[in-house]
């Protein structure tokens, strides 16, 4: 690094682990589920916080029925009686948009099986150095470290040039409502990062994802003479397995950054319902699942290519041919989003990582649909670059580095102070 300027060099210095690790483990206590009490309780909290940090605070509550009907929202597959947005903005000299946002969503995905974690999952424990919990990684420990940021600015005394702005978001794990309503509401940056994790590197580009229902028709008949029916269960294996190739031919020519990941465009059923009784041929069979969108991929087009797949196979099926699988898209709608080739943001947070004591940090895309792609079809540049790993997200072990959290504090202390100037 540099000599740090002298801005940086205070800064630096009051970046505060205790502090980043006793709001972790609050946020981390919160149940914040999508679609119950406590995904608004978190908004809350954290506006408090940014309250306290001396931010301008906006908090609004989200018109969940103008979401529902308006033609561009990203869609939901949670039920909400109301959602809240949160941003708050630290001033700087200068009035005008802020020169950097710091995007940060609340909301977690439920905890699945409890007897599969080793303790409660909304009670927050330290061990290793990890801090274990639900939404720790994903992604309570990078808004934490954004917060922080903001709090060493303010221990440091340093007035800031032109604005910083963090955007509280809800809803992202299912589809991106609070991001929506933040950017439809008018916050505006030069630039954004989403502190999403991404085990040490940096994520410029986001594959999309859609969610789709099938339903399967069949003939019901007694199980004791099946061949007299048709069953929905045999004809969604037969389905299936040819989904399955159409999402292998999706995948050749992906984009370098996806590295090994197999499926960057993966196509996964979630979901399977079929038959009312065990003696009797399955005449209906739905099934619920999770389609890829390629980078720079239309999500129109996407649907297109399932949709005319299916066709062709039932086309070609001597049932299917006359009664056609169908084919809706429901709940999350995410397309792909990517940070402009050349933008100076990347380079920026390279300089800044280095300088805050990471090491070498590879570029990356991610298979998983974010708000990644709402700021970019706004026009900022984005990317992804956070504590803790991506693998761990959702699962019952999900836990992040303190130590990466503290880093990524000070790399994002560093990047404000850079891209907003220092009054």
């Amino acid at each position: 690094m540099a000599d740090p300027t002298a801005a940086e060099a205070a800064v630096l210095s009051a970046v505060d682990q205790a502090w980043a690790t006793d709001r972790l483990a609050r946020l981390v206590a919160v149940p914040s589920v999508g679609g119950t009490a406590a995904e608004v309780e978190v908004q809350h909290l954290v506006g408090d916080w940014l309250d306290e940090l001396g931010c301008d605070v906006d908090r609004w509550p989200i018109d969940l029925a103008a979401a529902a009907a308006a033609p561009d929202a990203p869609g939901q597959e949670v039920l909400r009686e109301e959602a809240w947005g949160i941003v708050g903005t630290l001033p700087g000299l200068d009035d005008g948009d802020p020169a950097l946002v710091f995007c940060g969503h609340t909301d977690v995905v439920p905890p699945g099986d409890q007897e599969k974690w080793d303790g409660d999952p909304f009670v927050p424990r330290i061990e290793g150095g990890e801090l274990h919990g639900r939404g720790a990684c994903d992604m309570k420990g990078g808004l934490v470290s954004a917060l922080a940021a903001l709090a060493a600015i303010r221990s440091a005394g340093v007035r800031l040039a032109r604005p910083v702005a963090v955007h509280a978001v809800s809803g992202e794990e299912d589809g991106g409502l609070g991001a929506w309503a933040t950017l439809a509401r008018g916050h505006r940056g030069d630039a954004c990062v989403i502190p999403e994790p991404t085990a040490g590197s940096i994520t410029t580009a986001a594959a999309g994802a859609l969610t789709f229902r099938l339903r399967v028709h069949g003939a019901a008949a007694h199980a004791a003479m099946r061949d007299r029916g048709v069953s929905a269960v045999e004809l969604f294996a037969a389905l299936h397995a040819d989904l399955l190739d159409l999402e292998a031919q999706r995948q050749l020519g992906a984009d370098p950054r996806f590295g090994e990941a197999r499926y960057p465009f993966g196509l996964s059923i979630g979901t399977v319902h079929a038959g009312d009784w065990a003696s009797t041929v399955p005449d209906l069979l739905v099934a619920e699942g999770r389609y890829g969108v390629r980078l720079g991929e239309p999500v129109a087009a996407a649907k297109q290519a399932f949709t005319d797949r299916v066709d062709a196979f039932c086309a070609a099926h001597p049932w299917l041919a006359a009664h056609p699988v169908e084919v809706e898209w429901t709940g999350g709608s995410y397309a792909s989003g990517e940070l402009p080739p050349g933008s100076a943001l990347l380079p920026e947070v390279h300089t800044a990582l280095a300088d805050a004591g990471s090491g070498p940090v590879p570029e990356r895309a991610v298979a998983a649909g974010t708000d990644l792609r709402l700021y970019t079809a706004a026009g900022i540049p984005t990317l992804h670059y956070g504590p803790g790993d991506l693998h761990l997200a959702h699962a019952p072990a999900e836990r992040v580095p303190l130590a990466e959290v503290v880093t990524a504090a000070r790399a994002f202390a560093l990047l404000t102070l850079r891209r907003c100037g220092v009054a």
